[in-house]
C-alpha cells in the first residue's frame, strides 16, 4: 500500500461518530491494553464494563425518585448473554432491580448468577419447562396469552406448585393518531405478543376461574415503537384496565410498561441529518452511492421518487434511556389529562420497566483485528477492509444501527503524512458475499493496516452476541469484563467475574 500514492477519498466524508461517555472513553484511550487483550484472546473480542450497568440502573431509579414512584427496573437479559452483567445486578438493590428472562436458559442463568426468584420476571413465549421452573421457584410470570394462562394454572394444580404471581400482557391499544370524531379507530403497531386490550373482559373472566392457582399482580405492555405519545396512551388504558380489575374484586398493584427506551449511538445530530439526507440523494442518483452495491436500507427509486421506509435505528436520539422514561411519565394523558406519574401515584400503583438496550448503554465494545486491506476495484477509489469477525459478531446492520468504528492503530500512530480520511467497506471472515460488517461506506481517519484494531463502541445491547454463530466453524467472540483501578485497567473472563471479588487479570 505504501507505493500506491495518496489514499483516495470516496466522496466527501460523511462521519457518524459514536457517542462515548466515561468509562468507555477512558478504555478507548488505552490502545496498548486493548491490543494486548486481542493478542491473548483472539479476534473478535467483546469487552464489558460491569460497573456501568449498575450506574445505568441507578439512573433509571433516579427517575422513579423524581416522580415519587415505587417499583422495579428489570434488565431484559436477552440484550446480552454476559454473566458479569447479571452478576453485577444481582449485587444491586434487590428492591429496585430485577431480571427479565425470556427463556429457560436465561432463567437458569439468572438463578445461577445469584438473582433471587422474587426479582425475576419470566416474559416472552414459554415452553412447558420454562413455565414450570418459573412457577416452581416463585418468579413472576408475564402471561402472553389466554392459552398460557390455562397452561400455567393447569400446571400449578397438577404438580402442586405454589400459587404464581402473574401479569397480563396486553396489546392492540388505540394509537395517538385516533380520530373518534371522524369515526376512525387506529390501533398501535400490530404485535404477535400479548392479548388485545379489547378482549380484556374475557381474559379477566378466564383469570377468575383460576384464582386458586395464580395471583394477579397487574398488567403489562411492550410496544414496538419509539413514539412516546403512543406509549402514554397505552399506559393510560392500562390504568383503566386496572380499575376494571378492582371492580371484579381483584387487587392488582403493578403496571409494567416494558422497554424500548432507546439509546443514542451517534454523538452529533448534524452528522446524522447529513447522512440520512445524503442516503436519500444517493437512492435518487443525484450523488454517488454511499453503500455496497447501492443498498438503500429500505429506500428505492421509483421514477425519480423515493419510495419505502428507511429500516434504520434512530441512531441520534436527544432523549433516550432514563430521559425517555421521564418524558413518558411527564406528558399529559390524552383522555384523563394528567401525567402517567400522577395517575400511578393516585392509584398507589407500582411501575415496572424492562430496559435492555438502554440498561447496557455504554457498557462495552467489540474489537476486531484488521486482516487484509485492498482496493474495491470500483471507479472512484475505495477499499475493502477484511476483519477478524463476521456480521454475526457485531450485528449493527441486522439492527439498522449506523455508527463509525474507532481505529486503534497497532503502533499508536496516526498514519503516514499526507494520508487523510478514506472510505472503506468493512467485510467479514466468512466465504459469503453477504458477510458485510457494514453495507455503507465508512470513513476512517486513515487507511487501516493489517494488525490494527477497529473498536465498535456501545455494542452490549443486542449487537454483541445476539446473532453470534459458528458458521464455517469460526469461533464466536470471547468476552471479558474490565474494571478501572487507579490509572490501570484489569480484566477477567466474563464467566469468572464476581462482584464480591477482585476480577484479577493483568494491568494495562
Amino acid at each position: 500500500m505504501r507505493g500506491e500514492g495518496k489514499v483516495p477519498v470516496v466522496g466527501v466524508p460523511l462521519y457518524l461518530r459514536p457517542r462515548l461517555e466515561p468509562p468507555l472513553t477512558s478504555l478507548l484511550a488505552e490502545p496498548p491494553f486493548l491490543h494486548s487483550l486481542v493478542d491473548a484472546l483472539g479476534s473478535p473480542l467483546n469487552v464489558l464494563l460491569p460497573e456501568r450497568i449498575a450506574e445505568n440502573a441507578d439512573r433509571f431509579r433516579a427517575v422513579y425518585r423524581d416522580h415519587h414512584l415505587a417499583g422495579r427496573v428489570y434488565y431484559a437479559h436477552k440484550a446480552n448473554r454476559s454473566s458479569a452483567l447479571v452478576r453485577r445486578l444481582a449485587a444491586a438493590d434487590p428492591a429496585g432491580v430485577g431480571i427479565d428472562v425470556a427463556s429457560l436458559g436465561e432463567l437458569r442463568h439468572a438463578l445461577g448468577c445469584g438473582v433471587t426468584p422474587d426479582r425475576i420476571m419470566a416474559t416472552g413465549p414459554k415452553d412447558p419447562e420454562f413455565l414450570w421452573l418459573a412457577a416452581r421457584v416463585g418468579a413472576t410470570v408475564n402471561l402472553d396469552s389466554p392459552g398460557e394462562l390455562e397452561q400455567l394454572a393447569g400446571m400449578v394444580r397438577k404438580y402442586d406448585l405454589p400459587r404464581t404471581d402473574v401479569l397480563l400482557r396486553l396489546s392492540a391499544f388505540e394509537s395517538a393518531e385516533d380520530s373518534p370524531r371522524a369515526g376512525v379507530r387506529v390501533l398501535s403497531r400490530r404485535s404477535r405478543f400479548g392479548s388485545p386490550v379489547g378482549e380484556v373482559g374475557e381474559l379477566l373472566s378466564a383469570f377468575e376461574r383460576h384464582r386458586d392457582a395464580v395471583e394477579l399482580q397487574g398488567v403489562a405492555y411492550h410496544l414496538d415503537t419509539t413514539a412516546v405519545a403512543e406509549k402514554v396512551r397505552a399506559l393510560e388504558r392500562c390504568v383503566v384496565v386496572m380499575d376494571e380489575c378492582r371492580a371484579r374484586g381483584l387487587a392488582p398493584r403493578v403496571i409494567d410498561v416494558g422497554g424500548g427506551f432507546g439509546v443514542g449511538y451517534v454523538a452529533d445530530a448534524g452528522q446524522w441529518e447529513r447522512y440520512t439526507t445524503a442516503l436519500t440523494e444517493a437512492v435518487l442518483g443525484t450523488r454517488p452511492p454511499l453503500t455496497w452495491r447501492g443498498h438503500g436500507y429500505g429506500l428505492r427509486n421509483e421514477g425519480g421518487t423515493v419510495r419505502g421506509a428507511a429500516a434504520l435505528y434512530p441512531a441520534y436520539r436527544p432523549t433516550a434511556g432514563p430521559g425517555y422514561l421521564d418524558e413518558l411519565l411527564s406528558l399529559p394523558t390524552p383522555s384523563l389529562g394528567r401525567p402517567p406519574a400522577t395517575l400511578l401515584l393516585e392509584h398507589l400503583y407500582d411501575l415496572y420497566v424492562e430496559p435492555g438496550r438502554a440498561l447496557v448503554d455504554q457498557c462495552g465494545l467489540s474489537l476486531a483485528r484488521v486482516l487484509d486491506v485492498r482496493r474495491t476495484g470500483q471507479g472512484g477509489g475505495g477499499y475493502l477492509v477484511r476483519l477478524g469477525m463476521n456480521a454475526g459478531d457485531v450485528s449493527l446492520e441486522e439492527h439498522g444501527v449506523l455508527v463509525d468504528p474507532v481505529l486503534l492503530p497497532r503502533t499508536g500512530g496516526v498514519g503516514e503524512g499526507g494520508e487523510g480520511p478514506v472510505g472503506v467497506h468493512l467485510v467479514g471472515n466468512l466465504c459469503l458475499e453477504a458477510d458485510l460488517i457494514t453495507r455503507r461506506t465508512v470513513f476512517l481517519p486513515r487507511l487501516p493496516r493489517s494488525g490494527d484494531l477497529l473498536a465498535f463502541a456501545n455494542t452490549a445491547g443486542y449487537v454483541m452476541d445476539f446473532h453470534a454463530h459458528h458458521a464455517q466453524r469460526q469461533p464466536v467472540a470471547r468476552t471479558v469484563a474490565v474494571t478501572r483501578e487507579g490509572d490501570s485497567w484489569r480484566w477477567c473472563l466474563d464467566e469468572e467475574y464476581w462482584p464480591i471479588t477482585h476480577p484479577g487479570g493483568q494491568g494495562a
